[in-house]
Protein backbone atom coordinates (compact mmCIF):
# COMPACT_ATOMS: atom_id res chain seq x y z
CA UNK A 1 0.00 0.00 0.00
CA UNK A 2 2.86 2.21 1.16
CA UNK A 3 4.60 1.56 -2.56
CA UNK A 4 1.40 2.56 -4.20
CA UNK A 5 1.92 6.39 -3.41
CA UNK A 6 2.94 8.33 -6.41
CA UNK A 7 1.67 11.57 -5.11
CA UNK A 8 4.83 14.06 -5.01
CA UNK A 9 7.44 11.62 -7.41
CA UNK A 10 8.53 12.57 -10.94
CA UNK A 11 8.61 10.87 -13.72
CA UNK A 12 11.29 11.67 -15.81
CA UNK A 13 10.16 11.38 -19.81
CA UNK A 14 10.59 13.17 -22.65
CA UNK A 15 7.03 14.72 -23.46
CA UNK A 16 4.68 17.88 -24.11
CA UNK A 17 4.17 18.22 -20.97
CA UNK A 18 7.44 17.75 -19.05
CA UNK A 19 8.11 20.16 -21.39
CA UNK A 20 5.36 22.95 -20.44
CA UNK A 21 6.36 26.11 -17.67
CA UNK A 22 5.31 25.06 -14.63
CA UNK A 23 3.47 27.81 -13.91
CA UNK A 24 1.15 26.92 -16.71
CA UNK A 25 0.56 23.32 -15.83
CA UNK A 26 -0.14 25.06 -12.20
CA UNK A 27 -2.95 27.04 -14.11
CA UNK A 28 -4.12 23.73 -15.90
CA UNK A 29 -4.57 21.94 -12.96
CA UNK A 30 -6.02 24.19 -11.09
CA UNK A 31 -8.96 24.66 -13.84
CA UNK A 32 -9.52 21.28 -14.47
CA UNK A 33 -9.49 20.77 -10.39
CA UNK A 34 -12.69 23.33 -10.35
CA UNK A 35 -14.25 22.19 -13.62
CA UNK A 36 -14.86 18.67 -11.52
CA UNK A 37 -16.55 20.88 -8.74
CA UNK A 38 -18.54 23.26 -11.18
CA UNK A 39 -19.62 20.23 -13.40
CA UNK A 40 -23.61 19.64 -13.58
CA UNK A 41 -24.48 17.04 -16.27
CA UNK A 42 -22.72 14.41 -18.23
CA UNK A 43 -21.73 17.09 -21.10
CA UNK A 44 -18.95 18.56 -18.25
CA UNK A 45 -17.47 15.01 -17.27
CA UNK A 46 -17.13 14.16 -20.98
CA UNK A 47 -14.72 17.84 -21.44
CA UNK A 48 -12.94 16.47 -18.51
CA UNK A 49 -12.86 13.01 -19.33
CA UNK A 50 -11.38 14.03 -22.60
CA UNK A 51 -8.98 16.22 -20.91
CA UNK A 52 -7.59 14.12 -18.82
CA UNK A 53 -7.12 11.51 -21.44
CA UNK A 54 -5.31 14.33 -23.54
CA UNK A 55 -3.24 14.95 -20.57
CA UNK A 56 -2.46 11.26 -20.22
CA UNK A 57 -1.66 10.47 -23.73
CA UNK A 58 0.53 13.89 -23.66
CA UNK A 59 2.99 13.55 -20.73
CA UNK A 60 3.27 9.70 -21.99
CA UNK A 61 4.14 8.29 -18.22
CA UNK A 62 2.71 5.34 -17.96
CA UNK A 63 -1.46 4.98 -16.98
CA UNK A 64 -0.94 1.89 -14.53
CA UNK A 65 2.12 3.85 -12.87
CA UNK A 66 -0.20 7.11 -12.75
CA UNK A 67 -3.47 5.17 -11.51
CA UNK A 68 -0.91 2.91 -8.62
CA UNK A 69 -2.11 5.59 -6.20
CA UNK A 70 -5.94 5.06 -6.31
CA UNK A 71 -5.06 2.18 -4.58
CA UNK A 72 -4.31 4.08 -1.29
CA UNK A 73 -7.65 6.09 -1.42
CA UNK A 74 -9.60 2.77 -2.21
CA UNK A 75 -10.87 2.78 1.53
CA UNK A 76 -12.36 6.57 1.57
CA UNK A 77 -13.73 6.11 -2.23
CA UNK A 78 -15.78 3.65 -0.61
CA UNK A 79 -16.83 5.59 2.13
CA UNK A 80 -17.63 8.37 0.09
CA UNK A 81 -19.62 6.42 -2.34
CA UNK A 82 -21.48 4.52 0.83
CA UNK A 83 -22.57 8.06 1.81
CA UNK A 84 -24.16 9.16 -0.73
CA UNK A 85 -25.80 6.19 -2.05
CA UNK A 86 -27.51 5.51 1.09
CA UNK A 87 -27.80 8.63 2.45
CA UNK A 88 -29.24 10.31 -0.16
CA UNK A 89 -32.95 10.94 -0.44
CA UNK A 90 -34.92 11.24 -3.54
CA UNK A 91 -36.90 8.80 -5.18
CA UNK A 92 -36.33 4.99 -4.03
CA UNK A 93 -34.90 2.70 -6.90
CA UNK A 94 -33.84 -0.59 -4.47
CA UNK A 95 -35.33 -0.91 -1.03
CA UNK A 96 -33.80 -3.55 1.75
CA UNK A 97 -35.67 -3.61 5.62
CA UNK A 98 -34.56 0.07 6.44
CA UNK A 99 -31.94 0.54 3.55
CA UNK A 100 -33.10 2.65 0.80
CA UNK A 101 -31.09 3.34 -2.07
CA UNK A 102 -32.55 6.10 -4.16
CA UNK A 103 -31.81 7.80 -8.18
CA UNK A 104 -30.45 11.12 -6.83
CA UNK A 105 -27.73 9.06 -4.46
CA UNK A 106 -26.62 6.78 -7.18
CA UNK A 107 -26.11 9.55 -8.95
CA UNK A 108 -24.44 11.55 -6.35
CA UNK A 109 -22.57 8.50 -5.64
CA UNK A 110 -21.11 8.35 -9.14
CA UNK A 111 -20.49 12.21 -9.62
CA UNK A 112 -18.21 11.98 -6.43
CA UNK A 113 -16.54 9.10 -7.10
CA UNK A 114 -15.40 10.51 -10.64
CA UNK A 115 -14.68 13.62 -9.16
CA UNK A 116 -12.40 12.15 -6.65
CA UNK A 117 -10.38 9.48 -9.17
CA UNK A 118 -9.98 12.64 -11.81
CA UNK A 119 -8.87 14.91 -8.85
CA UNK A 120 -6.14 12.39 -7.67
CA UNK A 121 -5.40 11.43 -11.66
CA UNK A 122 -4.81 14.98 -12.03
CA UNK A 123 -2.83 16.02 -9.26
CA UNK A 124 -0.65 13.14 -9.73
CA UNK A 125 0.27 14.17 -12.79
CA UNK A 126 1.26 17.62 -11.75
CA UNK A 127 3.91 16.03 -9.59
CA UNK A 128 4.68 13.11 -12.15
CA UNK A 129 5.42 15.81 -14.81
CA UNK A 130 7.28 18.56 -12.89
CA UNK A 131 10.58 18.22 -10.91
CA UNK A 132 9.99 20.17 -7.12
CA UNK A 133 12.46 22.73 -8.02
CA UNK A 134 10.79 23.51 -11.46
CA UNK A 135 7.44 23.35 -8.94
CA UNK A 136 9.08 25.86 -6.25
CA UNK A 137 10.29 28.09 -9.21
CA UNK A 138 6.11 27.96 -10.70
CA UNK A 139 4.44 28.73 -6.97
CA UNK A 140 7.03 31.59 -6.69
CA UNK A 141 6.95 33.36 -9.29
CA UNK A 142 3.38 32.97 -10.15
CA UNK A 143 2.14 34.02 -6.75
CA UNK A 144 4.88 36.77 -6.75
CA UNK A 145 2.27 39.54 -7.03
CA UNK A 146 0.84 38.69 -3.65
CA UNK A 147 4.37 40.08 -2.65
CA UNK A 148 2.77 43.21 -2.22
CA UNK A 149 1.24 42.59 0.24
CA UNK A 150 3.35 41.12 1.96
CA UNK A 151 2.40 37.32 1.42
CA UNK A 152 5.84 35.69 2.41
CA UNK A 153 5.51 33.86 -1.21
CA UNK A 154 8.90 32.43 -1.32
CA UNK A 155 8.66 30.57 1.72
CA UNK A 156 5.62 29.09 0.99
CA UNK A 157 6.35 27.60 -2.07
CA UNK A 158 9.39 26.44 -0.61
CA UNK A 159 7.45 24.93 2.34
CA UNK A 160 5.44 22.89 -0.21
CA UNK A 161 8.31 21.93 -2.23
CA UNK A 162 9.91 20.46 0.60
CA UNK A 163 7.09 18.83 1.82
CA UNK A 164 6.48 17.52 -1.93
CA UNK A 165 10.18 16.24 -2.34
CA UNK A 166 9.95 14.68 1.38
CA UNK A 167 6.85 12.29 -0.03
CA UNK A 168 9.15 9.63 -2.04
CA UNK A 169 11.72 9.55 0.86
CA UNK A 170 9.30 9.19 3.95
CA UNK A 171 7.94 6.16 1.79
CA UNK A 172 11.34 4.84 1.61
CA UNK A 173 11.74 5.44 4.78
CA UNK A 174 8.34 3.84 6.05
CA UNK A 175 9.15 0.62 3.58
CA UNK A 176 12.67 -0.11 5.71
CA UNK A 177 11.21 0.27 9.12
CA UNK A 178 8.24 -2.17 8.13
CA UNK A 179 11.11 -4.62 6.60
CA UNK A 180 12.77 -4.60 9.67
CA UNK A 181 10.16 -4.90 12.27
CA UNK A 182 8.55 -8.03 10.00
CA UNK A 183 12.45 -9.31 10.37
CA UNK A 184 11.76 -9.54 13.69
CA UNK A 185 8.34 -10.83 14.31
CA UNK A 186 5.93 -7.91 13.73
CA UNK A 187 2.69 -8.33 11.51
CA UNK A 188 0.74 -5.66 10.08
CA UNK A 189 -2.03 -7.26 8.81
CA UNK A 190 -3.52 -9.73 10.83
CA UNK A 191 -5.94 -8.74 13.51
CA UNK A 192 -8.55 -6.08 13.93
CA UNK A 193 -8.79 -2.21 13.11
CA UNK A 194 -7.79 -1.76 16.94
CA UNK A 195 -4.84 -4.35 16.45
CA UNK A 196 -3.76 -3.28 13.25
CA UNK A 197 -3.61 0.45 14.98
CA UNK A 198 -1.55 -0.59 17.84
CA UNK A 199 0.93 -2.43 15.42
CA UNK A 200 1.18 0.33 13.44
CA UNK A 201 3.10 2.32 16.96
CA UNK A 202 6.28 0.80 16.53
CA UNK A 203 6.58 2.06 12.79
CA UNK A 204 5.78 5.47 13.14
CA UNK A 205 7.51 5.92 16.42
CA UNK A 206 10.91 5.83 14.35
CA UNK A 207 9.33 7.36 11.26
CA UNK A 208 8.89 10.62 13.27
CA UNK A 209 12.48 10.51 15.11
CA UNK A 210 13.62 9.97 11.29
CA UNK A 211 11.53 12.67 9.87
CA UNK A 212 11.99 15.05 12.30
CA UNK A 213 15.99 14.31 12.11
CA UNK A 214 16.12 14.75 8.79
CA UNK A 215 14.44 18.42 9.02
CA UNK A 216 16.73 19.28 11.20
CA UNK A 217 19.50 18.57 9.22
CA UNK A 218 17.73 20.66 6.12
CA UNK A 219 17.24 23.61 8.46
CA UNK A 220 21.21 23.51 9.42
CA UNK A 221 22.34 23.25 6.11
CA UNK A 222 20.25 26.03 4.43
CA UNK A 223 21.34 28.07 8.08
CA UNK A 224 25.06 27.12 6.87
CA UNK A 225 25.03 28.12 3.16
CA UNK A 226 23.01 31.70 4.47
CA UNK A 227 19.79 30.98 2.53
CA UNK A 228 17.22 33.41 2.53
CA UNK A 229 13.99 32.99 0.65
CA UNK A 230 12.83 36.13 -0.93
CA UNK A 231 12.12 37.48 -4.48
CA UNK A 232 15.51 38.92 -4.98
CA UNK A 233 17.40 35.42 -5.17
CA UNK A 234 18.48 34.89 -9.14
CA UNK A 235 17.55 31.63 -10.59
CA UNK A 236 19.84 29.36 -12.65
CA UNK A 237 17.48 28.51 -14.93
CA UNK A 238 14.71 31.70 -14.85
CA UNK A 239 11.43 30.89 -16.16
CA UNK A 240 10.53 32.08 -19.65
CA UNK A 241 6.79 31.20 -21.31
CA UNK A 242 7.75 29.37 -24.86
CA UNK A 243 5.21 29.04 -27.70
CA UNK A 244 4.07 25.75 -26.48
CA UNK A 245 3.09 27.44 -23.24
CA UNK A 246 0.53 30.26 -24.74
CA UNK A 247 -0.69 27.77 -27.48
CA UNK A 248 -1.97 25.40 -23.94
CA UNK A 249 -3.37 28.57 -22.28
CA UNK A 250 -6.11 29.33 -25.16
CA UNK A 251 -6.62 25.77 -25.26
CA UNK A 252 -7.16 26.00 -21.51
CA UNK A 253 -9.51 28.91 -21.67
CA UNK A 254 -11.56 27.41 -24.67
CA UNK A 255 -11.94 24.25 -22.13
CA UNK A 256 -13.28 26.37 -19.51
CA UNK A 257 -16.02 28.35 -21.26
CA UNK A 258 -17.06 25.11 -22.63
CA UNK A 259 -17.54 23.35 -18.87
CA UNK A 260 -19.40 26.98 -18.51
CA UNK A 261 -21.60 26.62 -21.19
CA UNK A 262 -22.48 22.90 -20.55
CA UNK A 263 -24.42 24.60 -17.12
CA UNK A 264 -27.13 25.42 -19.45
CA UNK A 265 -27.37 22.55 -21.28
CA UNK A 266 -30.59 20.41 -20.10
CA UNK A 267 -30.48 16.77 -20.97
CA UNK A 268 -34.18 16.39 -21.36
CA UNK A 269 -34.18 19.42 -24.05
CA UNK A 270 -31.00 17.66 -25.63
CA UNK A 271 -33.37 14.11 -25.87
CA UNK A 272 -36.57 16.26 -27.15
CA UNK A 273 -33.91 17.46 -29.82
CA UNK A 274 -32.30 14.47 -30.66
CA UNK A 275 -35.53 12.77 -30.75
CA UNK A 276 -36.97 15.09 -33.26
CA UNK A 277 -34.13 15.23 -35.06
CA UNK A 278 -33.91 11.13 -36.03
CA UNK A 279 -37.84 11.69 -36.15
CA UNK A 280 -37.27 14.00 -39.47
CA UNK A 281 -34.35 11.66 -40.65
CA UNK A 282 -36.73 8.53 -40.01
CA UNK A 283 -39.65 10.65 -42.16
CA UNK A 284 -36.84 11.73 -44.88
CA UNK A 285 -35.90 8.17 -45.87
CA UNK A 286 -39.55 6.88 -45.84
CA UNK A 287 -40.30 9.53 -48.29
Amino acid sequence: MIRDITLGQYYKKDSIVHSLDPRVKLVATLIFLISLFISTNIFAYILATAYLITAIILCKVPFGFIIRGLKSLLLLLFISIAFNLFLTPGKVVFSFYAINITKEGIILALKMAIRLVYLVIGSSILTLTTTPSKLTDGLEKGLSFLNVIKVPVAEIALMMSIALRFIPTLIEEVDKIMNAQMSRGANFEKGNLIEKAKALIPLLVPLFVSAFKRANDLAYAMESRCYVGDSKRTKLRPLKYKRIDYITYIYLLVFIILIFLTRYIKIDSTLSIMGSFRGALKLYYER
